[in-house]
C-alpha cells in the first residue's frame, strides 16, 4: 500500500469524522476571484455552512488546458477582475479567519507557482491556512521542487488518477500522493461528460488495492442523486463546473455579479450537501445508467 496518511491535518480529520457519520464527503470547486473578489469571498466564507465537507479553490490561470469551458470562463473573469496568487492566498487567509476546520484546497497549474517560487508559495500557502495541493500539470517524476517543501510544510500533494491510468503507473503516482487520491472518472476535460457508476465503482476497486487514502470522485457530477450516488461509493464527490455554471448563470452579460450570485451558488451546494447526508427516498439511479 502507498500514500501518505497523517492524522494531525484538517484533511485526514475530516475523512475520520465522515467516516464515522457513514457516509461521503463533498468537496465544492469555485475559481478564486470569480466574478470578482468580494463575490468569490463571500461564496467561500458560505461553502461551509451551505454543507461542504472540502474545498478546493481555483487559482485562476490563463491557460488551464485540462479544464472546460466553465472553468477556462471564470478564470478568465477572474483573471480579468484582477485576480493574482497574493490575493487568492488572501483569500485563503481571511477564510481561516472565520473557519478554523474545513480543509482548503488550492487547484491549478504549476507556470504561476514556478514564477512565485515553489519555496516561498508554500511558505506563504502554509501561513495562510492552505491544507492540500491538487497542481494538475505537474506529474510526480517532475514534483520535487514542489513536494519537499509541500511535505516539510505539512501540506499534501493530491494526485489526479485517470481511467487511462495504468497498472504499472498507479503504484507511482500514489507513492508520491498524499491527503486524498482524485480520481478523474473521464478522459478528456472538465465538466463536459460523465462516467457511469459501474466504471466508477470498478476504478475505486483497483485503486484501493495499492493505497489506503481516501478517493474522491470528479469530473461530470451535477445533480443532488449524482452526488449521492457517488458518496455512496467512494469517499467523496468533487462537484466542479456545475457549481461554476450556477455562478455563471446569474452574472449579467458583461460577467458582473448580481444579487443572485451568492445565494445561487450556496443553495445549489446545500441541496447537493442534503443529499449526501439524506438520501432522496426514490430509488437512484441504476449504476449501469450514466450519469448525465
Amino acid at each position: 500500500m502507498t500514500g501518505q496518511i497523517k492524522t494531525e491535518n484538517r484533511i485526514a480529520r475530516r475523512f475520520a469524522a465522515l467516516r464515522r457519520e457513514g457516509r461521503g464527503g463533498l468537496v465544492t470547486f469555485i475559481t478564486a476571484g470569480d466574478p470578482d473578489a468580494d463575490t468569490s469571498m463571500r461564496i467561500l466564507g458560505g461553502l461551509p455552512a451551505a454543507g461542504a465537507d472540502f474545498i478546493e479553490l481555483g487559482m485562476p490561470f490563463s491557460d488551464p488546458m485540462a479544464d472546460g469551458p466553465a472553468i477556462q470562463a471564470a478564470s478568465q473573469r477572474a483573471l480579468k477582475a484582477g485576480q493574482t496568487i497574493v490575493k487568492t492566498l488572501a483569500m485563503v487567509s481571511d477564510f481561516r479567519r472565520q473557519d478554523r476546520d474545513t480543509p482548503l484546497i488550492l487547484m491549478g497549474y504549476y507556470n504561476p507557482i514556478y514564477v512565485y517560487g515553489p519555496e516561498r508559495f508554500i511558505a506563504d500557502a502554509k501561513a495562510a491556512g492552505v491544507d492540500g495541493l491538487i497542481i494538475v500539470d505537474l506529474p510526480p517524476e517532475e514534483d520535487e521542487e514542489l513536494r519537499r517543501p509541500a511535505k516539510a510544510a505539512g501540506i499534501d500533494i493530491i494526485l489526479l488518477v485517470a481511467p487511462t491510468t495504468g497498472d504499472d503507473r498507479l503504484p507511482i503516482v500514489l507513492g508520491h500522493a498524499s491527503g486524498f487520491v482524485y480520481y478523474v472518472s473521464i478522459t478528456g476535460i472538465t465538466g463536459t461528460a460523465s462516467a457511469t457508476a459501474t466504471d466508477i465503482g470498478a476504478a475505486l476497486a483497483r485503486i484501493r488495492q495499492h493505497t489506503r487514502l481516501p478517493v474522491a470522485v470528479g469530473f461530470g457530477i451535477k445533480t443532488r442523486d449524482q452526488t449521492a450516488e457517488i458518496g455512496a461509493i467512494a469517499d467523496a464527490a468533487v462537484v466542479g463546473s456545475a457549481l461554476v455554471n450556477q455562478i455563471a448563470d446569474t452574472l449579467t452579460d458583461s460577467g458582473a455579479a448580481t444579487a443572485t450570485t451568492v445565494t445561487a451558488a450556496l443553495s445549489f451546494v446545500r441541496d447537493l450537501a442534503e443529499g449526501l447526508r439524506s438520501p432522496p427516498a426514490t430509488q437512484t439511479p441504476s449504476s449501469t445508467e450514466v450519469l448525465s
